[in-house]
């Protein structure tokens, strides 16, 4: 019924699409002018970064967002490659976006880096600079937003207060334990100069995902902090750490450390809980009754009732991939019941911890990110709850009903689809993945639409998790885990994003 087509004829069907739109025809606006040597000099009440990356940033900073893709694209002509803009974008919104009162809002400036940078690289080269040119233009406006409230800047870490090498681990500790902010940015300074990034993360893996603060956006940090600084050199670790755990830091009220939250009290818990799994716990065998039955109470019971199951599961014999396919479930089954910013972070988090899973070495912290994802689904529920009326959709009922075209004209049908029912486009997404067997031609387009459409961090951050994601899930579930992302994924109908005109044309 389907058409097999290759990824190579689906992309170059799309840039022919894209010369249709005449995203070529702009032409440059004018250059900056040349910055004075006053300009230039260091401010000491800034933190300063390496001074082969610092240009760059000021450039960023001080461009007016009407013209800094152009300035950019002029930088990249003269030789700055892709690795230098995308440090220089992460560092320029680690010292001017504050990731307070909520690590997220303006903060995505900061948190979308790492999302753009996974669409950057899952595409051809053509595409490659579209999504980090959309995330240079979303930090001039969080940059403003930033300005507008309360005008932050990251100061200099206070020398006199970082501690030795020998030292600088258990001061890190003592400080996230106590919800200590200045101690805590002196220990990760002195931390981050005299150890290694895996030395480092293995803590932050640990307490990036402990309260439930910010839906997420904590442990989405970590896993995104560490994933571009992989790409861009640990040699620019020290700000990027220290916005990290100011960000880890963030709450109302009283010292969590002092008092008891309920944001706080699933990781106290899982603490306990983590040590009740079996030795063996990581050789169990993939259980399909074990996903269903996990899932039911993902749906309708409590976070401490996910997580005993979990292990319980677990215990019986159960591989761990059986509770993950569980949760990736659940998160697209939420999705279903009530598109919009809840159960797109539960999504996005989810894709968070399983990259942090993977990669702490530490066995207990990996059972202790497992219970906390688990904990977090049933949290992500009932704040859906607050937010108006939840559905009743059920993944696993989800019936295949075949396109009426086939092939490539199958995907824009499901695109199609997208713009004005989802649920039929979900329905068709599942009947071509189970004809076909081949995703990626799907994931493909809807990585271009992003590119085409996409207008906000969430539209980045959701589409880099989900299509990722996909591959994370065991085959017997992924395709239904993919037929879930419809009800937040782009559709062909939605408005073109004039950014793709200007980064074009900038780059022409």
């Amino acid at each position: 019924m389907f058409r097999p087509f290759s990824r190579r004829s689906f992309l170059a069907t799309s840039a022919a699409g894209g010369a249709a739109l005449g995203l070529g025809d702009l032409g440059f606006l004018g250059q900056l002018p040349a910055v004075s040597a006053a300009e230039a000099t260091p401010d000491p009440k800034i933190v300063q970064l390496r001074p082969e990356i610092e240009p760059l940033v000021r450039l960023l900073e001080d461009s007016p967002r009407g013209k800094v893709l152009e300035a950019v694209a002029d930088k990249i002509h003269a030789g700055a490659s892709y690795r230098d803009v995308l440090a220089a974008l992460l560092l320029a919104g680690v010292r001017n976006v504050q990731p307070r009162p909520s690590v997220g809002f303006k903060f995505h400036a900061v948190l979308v880096v790492n999302s753009a940078h996974l669409a950057s690289i899952s595409s051809p080269d053509e595409h490659r600079w579209l999504p980090i040119f959309w995330a240079i233009d979303e930090f001039k406006a969080s940059q403003a937003r930033d300005v507008q409230e309360n005008n932050w800047t990251m100061t200099p870490v206070d020398e006199a207060a970082v501690p030795r090498s020998d030292k600088a681990r258990a001061m890190l500790i003592e400080a996230l334990e106590t919800w200590d902010e200045a101690k805590a940015d002196a220990a990760i300074a002195g931390f981050a100069r005299t150890h290694g990034a895996n030395d480092v993360f293995e803590i932050l893996f640990r307490y990036g995902p402990r309260d439930f603060r910010s839906i997420g956006h904590k442990a989405i940090y970590a896993a995104n902090a560490y994933r571009t600084l992989n790409c861009i050199g640990w040699q620019h670790a020290e700000p990027v750490l220290r916005s990290l755990v100011y960000a880890m830091l963030m709450h109302d009220g009283q010292n969590p450390a002092k008092s008891e939250h309920a944001a706080d009290l699933p990781g106290r818990r899982n603490a306990e809980l983590a040590r009740e799994f079996k030795p063996d716990w990581a050789s169990g065998q993939a259980d399909d009754g074990a996903v269903q039955t996990l899932l039911a109470t993902l749906r309708t019971g409590s976070d401490e009732d996910a997580c005993r199951q979990g292990i319980e599961i677990i215990n019986g014999g159960a591989a761990a991939q059986s509770v993950w396919d569980a949760i990736f479930l659940a998160a697209g089954e939420y999705l279903m019941r009530q598109p919009g910013i809840v159960a797109l972070h539960a999504v996005t988090t989810t894709n968070a911890l399983r990259f942090a899973y993977e990669t702490a070495a530490d066995d207990e912290t990996r059972r202790y990110i497992l219970l906390q994802n688990l904990a977090f689904l049933p949290l992500f529920r009932q704040a859906m709850g607050g937010r108006g009326k939840v559905g009743d959709a059920d993944i696993l009922a989800l019936q295949p009903h075949a396109p009426e075209a086939a092939g490539q004209d199958a995907i824009g049908e499901i695109f199609r689809d997208v713009s004005g029912n989802q649920t039929v486009a979900a329905s068709k997404l599942l009947a071509y993945l189970g004809q076909t067997q081949d995703a990626q031609p799907v994931i493909d387009a809807a990585r271009i639409l992003i590119f085409l459409k996409g207008t906000n961090a969430h539209d980045y951050k959701f589409s880099s998790a989900v299509l990722e994601d996909y591959y994370h899930v065991s085959p017997a579930w992924r395709n239904r885990f993919l037929a879930s992302s419809v009800f937040q994924l782009r559709g062909a109908g939605s408005n073109d994003n004039p950014l793709v005109a200007r980064t074009r044309a900038a780059l022409a």
